[in-house]
């Protein structure tokens, strides 16, 4: 089970996990809506982001992030079972309406959203503001080791000690992101999310760009 705030350690492979009030907030948000192999992918990604930050000699506000990296998979739970927006879009709107209450300034509201609802998005993070980059890069690390190598081993086995990946993670957290996106098929167009629905429901019929285009009304 993924240690709630509360429970986990203090420092993480030399991160210290933030403990403001925000921070606190945002931790028991997502304890009570998400299971635990998303709540535990959620408190990598803060970890993995945070590495590079340290590694690239560049500075985030570490609550900024860890909203952000909380945030990331909320709109994924049951809370959002009637939704016919991107998971990510909710997720992504669920963060801001979070830092709009603990008035948080707009510009960083702004920041969060376009990380969380771009997170996702191949190849458009890395050109975007250090918050999405970041994000987007340590949500691969967790998901596809990508750049796993940049970590060294320590870093990796701290961080997988106080959040465990556990038995069978890969195909939890796939099960887990379907079951969020399965009652919204139309969403997934153009996104990664089509690749899972495809994978866990037989009935999912994937909407192709070109066909849109040629079954389109335009006579020419």
């Amino acid at each position: 089970m993924t240690p709630s705030l509360a429970n986990s350690p203090d420092i993480v492979a030399g991160v210290p996990i933030p403990r403001s009030p925000i921070a606190v907030a945002a931790a028991d948000a997502v304890h009570a809506c998400l299971p635990d192999v998303l709540a535990g992918h959620a408190a990598r990604v803060f970890l993995f982001a945070s590495l590079t930050l340290e590694r690239e000699r560049l500075v985030c506000d570490p609550d900024t992030l860890y909203v952000a990296a909380m945030f990331a998979s909320v709109g994924l739970s049951s809370v959002y079972v009637h939704s016919q927006l991107r998971y990510e879009v909710d997720s992504a709107n669920a963060a801001r309406t979070f830092l709009q209450r603990h008035g948080a300034p707009a510009a960083e509201q702004s920041d969060v959203w376009h990380a969380i609802a771009l997170h996702m998005t191949p190849g458009i993070p890395a050109h975007g503001s250090l918050l999405a980059r970041v994000l987007s890069e340590a949500v691969r690390t967790d998901l596809l080791a990508e750049n796993l190598n940049a970590y060294t081993r320590a870093q990796r086995d701290d961080i997988l000690q106080a959040y465990p990946r556990d038995s069978g993670f890969k195909e939890r957290i796939i099960e887990a992101i379907g079951r969020g996106i399965v009652h919204r098929p139309a969403s997934t167009f153009g996104t990664v999310g089509a690749d899972v629905l495809e994978r866990i429901d037989p009935e999912y019929c994937r909407v192709n760009f070109c066909g849109l285009i040629l079954g389109s009304q335009w006579k020419d």
